[in-house]
């Protein structure tokens, strides 16, 4: 550990701020709350969504939007979520289900009873995951429900819309939904300065700019399930889904300038891809403390892409992928007297094929096994609470000639201090290996323009983090506040690497490299200034990156925040948020995220909710994202504007109907998934 100091600074100025408090009476069943609607736990946040927040939300998106969770950004328009910052990505769970979009927009508002807000997520999560939302419903008392959530741009050519359905009989419940999103934009462009220092020590510069764009695609995704429970000892589920996509010819004119040399290049791409998905589901309660859950998920990926450029010579190549994996997952919980016990194994199997022609020919064959094993223990003493874990992975992949074998390890610990003014004070050390995503682990070659190229490297060895966090916070009935600090330190990092060839061409492959660090100090305050009338929310730091290369040093500091306000008037719901992007450095390359800024208001009527969203108003070349490379034989600065992202209004039109009978069902608590399909991009 170099950087001591660092480390030390972070647990000092972090202490003054760290805590939140627990619930004076909390009713679990109904979900009645008396005390303050955000409950610390060790690992996060509980939060109860107040009557005015569900009722004035129409699906899953919308109600995390009020919520204001920090250092997320919730597009209710997109459908998506994600971490401003950069450690890593974000999990949303309904009931510990890992779900999707058809998933959160079928989601009742009213039938939510809290929110699973962990920033700490523990070993059972697994790696590169830095936020989980787990949203924890009631049972539905619906012999059937039906419902359509249509959202649509009215600036440009893009939206979706999705139909469902779910019916009662008895102890079966069948549900089955369909929804579909599609694009047709040209407001793209793209600008981009390379500058190449050969071998002779000349310099070529070459500027890449967009004339003309077009991009298009149409998904769709249908999901039919069937769940049987016997009260809540016993819980059987089956679906089959299926994920249809299409880009069938995107394309952009490109303006290229080498030296005094004009000359203009064509980039084309289209791809199809198939996923069809079955997923069986197992839950037993095996004593009032004890039960078991086990998942099993089979999953095949059928992918076409074509690509074409002909800046320099014509360059061309298809790629037809085929990826079948089998993802199983057995939990065991124990509540014992003096803390809960969890243990589980997860075994992944995956088979890759990717054959690459034309111009880039090659064949990737693939095999990978995953076998992680993991046991938990959260508990509390007096004031204290506690979690500790220890994650255990081996990973085994053959790719050609090809063979590697990695142990990796996870252990974790959480400790928390509860005051009892409201305040709670909390310490996380959390260790663990990281390895690198399939695609980059290939040993496929694609050229990306005439000057660079793509290669994988089939010798990467997974790279050791350890993060520390420190936070002090505070809640009462009005209050929601805490201020953090978060160190990691990462060794050996999987690391994007630059290498100049002896006849003057730029390779991008990703090698172990020395050393990454990361410090991070924010502050986040959410206040009902009027109680169930008027909220408003603020979040904001600085973040610290430290990147040491085999042959180079950069740092980089960057400032973040975002705030909201929302009134909620009856039948009418006003929203503002903004936030000022990411801005992060990673290796040798300097990115930034477009900030976003979001106006917007809806009313309910009935069965119908009603939506009007402002997207960064005022902007009519918006900046969705910038990005530097700063190696010492190339540099080059690359944005992107998006015309169709700026000055852009939207419509959302939502209605749901239920009647009928109680359901009785027990909730899905793990749920496996594959999307990876390790095409090289």
């Amino acid at each position: 550990m170099k950087r001591i100091i660092p480390i030390l600074f972070l647990s000092i100025s972090s202490f003054p701020a760290l805590a939140q408090n627990e619930e004076k009476s909390v009713t679990l069943d109904e979900v009645t709350v008396k005390g303050a609607k955000v409950v610390s736990k060790v690992d996060g946040q509980m939060i109860y969504p107040t009557d005015a927040q569900k009722s004035a939300s129409n699906n899953g998106y919308s109600l995390l939007q009020k919520l204001s969770l920090p250092n997320l950004r919730i597009d209710n328009v997109t459908h998506s979520v994600s971490a401003i910052d950069n450690r890593g990505g974000v999990q949303i769970r309904i009931n510990g289900i890992i779900v999707g979009k058809e998933e959160m927009l079928a989601l009742d508002p009213k039938l939510i009873g809290k929110v699973d807000f962990i920033d700490n997520p523990g070993v059972r999560y697994g790696e590169d995951i830095a936020y989980v939302v787990n949203i924890v419903t009631k049972r539905n008392d619906t012999g059937y429900t039906l419902g359509t959530d249509v959202t649509s741009l009215l600036t440009t050519w893009q939206g979706d819309g999705m139909v469902y359905g779910k019916w009662n009989s008895g102890k079966s419940e069948f549900s089955a939904s369909y929804d579909f999103s599609g694009n047709k934009t040209k407001g793209s462009e793209v600008k981009e300065t390379a500058d190449y220092t050969l071998n002779d020590g000349s310099i070529r510069t070459i500027e890449r700019n967009d004339v003309e764009t077009l991009r298009k695609g149409l998904t769709h995704n249908v999901k039919l399930t069937y769940n049987y429970a016997d009260s809540t000892a016993y819980v059987f589920q089956v679906s089959l889904s299926d994920n249809i996509g299409n880009e069938p010819g995107n394309y952009s004119i490109k303006d290229v300038i080498d030296g005094g040399v004009h000359q203009t290049a064509t980039y084309r791409n289209s791809s199809r891809s198939n996923s069809p998905v079955l997923d069986l589901y197992l839950f037993r309660q095996l004593t009032a403390r004890q039960s078991i859950t086990a998942n099993a998920v089979g999953t095949y990926i059928n992918t076409n892409t074509s690509n074409y450029f002909d800046e320099g010579a014509p360059y061309k190549y298809d790629v037809k992928g085929r990826t079948a994996s089998a993802l199983t997952e057995v939990i065991y919980e124990n509540k014992l007297k003096p803390f809960d016990f969890s243990a589980g194994l997860n075994y992944r199997y995956k088979y890759t094929k990717n054959d690459y022609l034309g111009d880039a020919y090659a064949l990737t064959e693939m095999n990978n096994n995953n076998l992680y094993g993991f046991s938990e223990i959260k508990g509390m003493l007096k004031n204290f609470r506690y979690a500790l874990g220890l994650g255990v992975s081996y990973i085994h992949y053959n790719q050609n000639e090809h063979n590697y074998d990695f142990w990796t390890f996870r252990p974790k610990a959480s400790l928390a201090y509860n005051f009892k003014n409201g305040m709670q004070l909390s310490y996380t050390l959390d260790m663990g290996d990281r390895a690198s995503r399939i695609a980059m682990i290939n040993d496929a070659t694609i050229m990306t323009n005439s000057m660079e190229y793509t290669v994988g490297n089939p010798s990467l060895k997974p790279s050791r983090d350890m993060d520390q966090s420190l936070r002090l916070s505070y809640n009462n009935q009005r209050w929601s506040t805490f201020i953090d600090g978060f160190y990691r330190y990462c060794y050996k990092p999987n690391m994007a690497h630059y290498e100049r060839t002896a006849d003057d061409k730029f390779i991008y492959t990703q090698i172990n490299q020395k050393e990454i660090d990361l410090l991070h100090l924010a502050a986040y305050a959410s206040y009902w200034i009027l109680p169930e009338k008027l909220q408003a929310s603020a979040y904001g730091g600085m973040q610290r990156c430290f990147n040491y290369g085999n042959d180079y040093s950069h740092f980089y500091t960057s400032w973040f925040c975002m705030g909201s306000i929302t009134a909620y008037l009856g039948r009418f719901t006003l929203r503002a948020y903004a936030d000022n992007g990411n801005r992060f450095l990673e290796g040798e390359k300097r990115g930034y995220q477009g900030a976003s800024v979001v106006l917007k208001g809806s009313y309910r009527y009935k069965d119908w909710n009603f939506s009007l969203a402002y997207n960064n108003p005022f902007c009519k070349k918006y900046k969705f994202n910038e990005g530097e490379i700063l190696n010492r034989d190339f540099h080059k600065l690359t944005t992107v504007y998006d015309r169709d992202s700026g000055n852009t209004v939207s419509l959302n039109v939502s209605w749901r109907m239920s009647r009928g009978k109680k359901h009785l069902t027990a909730e899905k608590t793990i749920n496996l998934r594959d999307t990876d399909d390790g095409i090289m991009k």
